[in-house]
């Protein structure tokens, strides 16, 4: 096949663009952050259930600590009514029962204040212990709503540059003969489809060709289409192709 050297120069832009729309495509559908979102899905749906389990553990302790201040209350109730009636008591007997009553009263009041004391210190612990968890979900969120809107202004990017890349390389392949970019289209499903010979070395494998296959490519006509020995890209030969 043969092409003047002009058109084989516009098959390097040609691969160029190819090279732009596979990195476009690449970055469109696998942003750089989307391993780290990933991870942080992952992460966050730890976090929750750990959270769930410490408020659990939170709430488990408001609700004793409710329980214990309503018996307090009971009791409190209960010691002042014995009061009132041991003040109104003419019975030494009555008088008696109510304040032996009202001692009981009183160890029951002390016993219920120290576990109030002791729930009310687990809770406070509790408490720590959730909001930690809430700073650490909310950290987490916080870096993957960043990351999230980075990603998504990513593959914006890579898709305007994908679309420009498209319209550049149909307007390329439009000035070059059905031939050429025939034989270009099929050196590009296994090689980079054309590449500069620079310096005697293929720029799209980087293998310096041998003697024997630089005297093939000195003797070719300048219209020929070489390709290359080793990868199977055309070669575009320039002044400073080494030849």
């Amino acid at each position: 096949m043969n092409a003047p050297p002009a058109q084989q120069r516009r098959l390097l832009d040609l691969a160029a663009l190819d090279t732009v729309i596979r990195q476009s495509e690449h970055a469109r559908s696998h942003p750089a952050q989307a391993d780290r979102v990933r991870e942080l899905i992952a992460q966050r749906q730890e976090l929750t259930r750990e959270l769930t389990l410490r408020q659990g553990v939170r709430d488990d302790l408001k609700a004793e600590l409710g329980r214990i201040e309503s018996d307090v209350a009971v009791v409190d109730a209960r010691r002042e009514r014995d009061q009132e009636r041991l003040a109104a008591a003419t019975s030494p007997k009555d008088a008696q029962g109510l304040e032996s009553e009202l001692v009981s009263l009183a160890r029951r009041k002390s016993d219920l204040e120290d576990a109030q004391l002791e729930v009310m210190e687990r809770l406070e612990t509790a408490e720590a212990a959730v909001t930690e968890q809430e700073d650490l979900l909310a950290a987490v969120n916080e870096e993957g709503a960043r990351l999230s809107a980075e990603a998504k202004a990513a593959v914006a990017d890579a898709t305007a540059r994908l679309e420009q890349a498209g319209r550049d390389r149909a307007a390329v392949a439009s000035e070059l003969p059905a031939d050429l970019l025939a034989a270009y289209d099929r050196a590009a499903e296994r090689s980079a489809g054309a590449a500069l010979l620079l310096r005697q070395t293929c720029e799209g494998c980087r293998m310096v060709l041998s003697g024997t296959d630089l005297n093939a490519v000195r003797q070719a006509a300048a219209d020929a289409v070489v390709l290359c020995p080793e990868c199977g890209c055309i070669l575009v030969r320039t002044e400073e192709s080494g030849l």
